[in-house]
């Protein structure tokens, strides 16, 4: 009999999680996994990659109370009164005043769920996929009928306005709980070691070879341009630190190099970036791509990777920027080390403008540094390829 998966995201918005999501799906045999996916909400660029086998659903209700849930309280409660919904303004405040005062979200989330039902399937695993994300956790843990429920934690907890008191009090719920790296796994249990027992790592997985094929697909870069490519792949945001690249970039220019920089991906921090690019004059020089599907081409198609990030989790795009053998310059996010080894498969710098325009001109100005890094790149998945033992069902059974 199959085995009944339910994994519960935001939506298929083109980033890493997602990405984690259809890579570990593809390891799980459709003979031997019933597999869903619960959204919140069915949109993103990664729709058309869900496997037919898989069944879609949508939250039912989400829509109704995604404004309580994603807006400032002051603003939702406002916006309550004005279309006359005061027993909704009043319970509202109320429970989230509540909450907050008892330090415990639950009060909370159960007036918001009250007219959202649970799904009517008993499953053999539930995962909390998107996390942390508090609702879906919430919704994972007590609206969701499983033999064994999971929360995964793709993002380090430090960095992102983890809250500890929901977390004490809700992670409890599930039998086990993943980190996507040991240095994130390490984060959570300083801030959470009661967790101690329940805390195991499972690295994002990816196919070498689905990339690889991926990559093959025409694209139009550098366009006859006889300098030096440069790639970042990432959500436009703060911490993925494309404002970080756009200034280092500037520093490249001012040591006389001959580069353009292309930024693959879409998110908030574009009109930040574009005013950075029209700031530093650097329209002709810096670009930025828009979300991509498929940024495997450009990958294939650079001459130097580089992750500017603030933080991270697990990095899935330097992972699959290693497929290609670039050589890398990465920053000393959570999950970095375990990923490149400073020196050998990449260069590790702290996320300043100074130390990664440095780290990229060592590699402008001395070729055979970067045909090191690719030699030694090529080793690695060799030895990694031959090593390769885990097994993804083993989580799930």
């Amino acid at each position: 009999m199959k085995q009944k998966i339910l994994f519960m995201i935001i939506d298929m918005n083109i980033g890493g999680t997602e990405k984690a999501l259809l890579n570990m799906i593809a390891e799980m045999p459709a003979d031997q996994f019933e597999i869903t996916i619960l959204m919140l909400e069915k949109r993103g660029g990664l729709m058309g990659f869900i496997p037919d086998h898989v069944q879609v659903e949508v939250l039912e209700g989400y829509a109704d109370v995604k404004e309580a849930w994603n807006h400032p309280p002051l603003q939702t409660s406002i916006s309550l009164v004005k279309r006359r919904k005061l027993l909704k303004a009043a319970g509202f405040m109320l429970t989230y005043m509540l909450g907050r005062v008892t330090r415990n979200k639950r009060v909370f989330f159960n007036w918001l769920l009250k007219d959202i039902p649970g799904q009517q399937i008993v499953y053999d695993t539930a995962v909390a996929y998107a996390g942390p994300m508090d609702f879906i956790s919430y919704f994972i843990a007590y609206k969701i009928t499983a033999k064994k429920k999971l929360q995964w934690i793709h993002f380090d907890v430090t960095k992102i306005g983890f809250d500890q008191s929901f977390a004490k009090r809700n992670y409890p719920s599930f039998d086990r709980i993943f980190t996507v790296s040991n240095e994130g796994k390490e984060k959570l249990l300083q801030l959470m070691p009661s967790l101690h027992e329940k805390v195991t790592v499972c690295t994002n997985r990816l196919s070498s070879e689905q990339i690889i094929n991926q990559a093959e697909q025409e694209i139009c870069m550098a366009d006859g341009f006889s300098g030096t490519t440069i790639l970042t792949v990432g959500r436009l945001s703060e911490e993925k630190g494309q404002d970080l690249a756009i200034q280092a970039m500037v520093k490249l220019l001012e040591m006389g190099h001959n580069v353009r920089w292309y930024c693959v991906g879409e998110g908030p921090f574009r009109g930040y970036c574009e005013t950075l690019i029209e700031r530093y004059s650097l329209k002709s020089k810096f670009f930025l791509l828009g979300a991509l599907a498929n940024p495997y081409p450009f990958m294939k198609a650079c001459d130097i990777y580089v992750q500017p990030s603030r933080h991270e989790g697990y990095c899935i795009t330097l992972a699959e920027a290693k497929v290609f053998h670039k050589p890398i310059v990465t920053t000393n996010f959570t999950g970095a080390k375990e990923q490149i080894i400073d020196g050998r498969t990449g260069i590790i710098v702290e996320p300043d403008v100074n130390s990664i325009s440095t780290a990229i001109h060592s590699l402008l100005e001395e070729p055979e540094k970067r045909k090191r890094l690719t030699r030694h790149l090529c080793e690695e998945e060799v030895i990694a390829a031959k090593q390769q033992s885990s097994n993804i069902i083993g989580v799930f059974t």
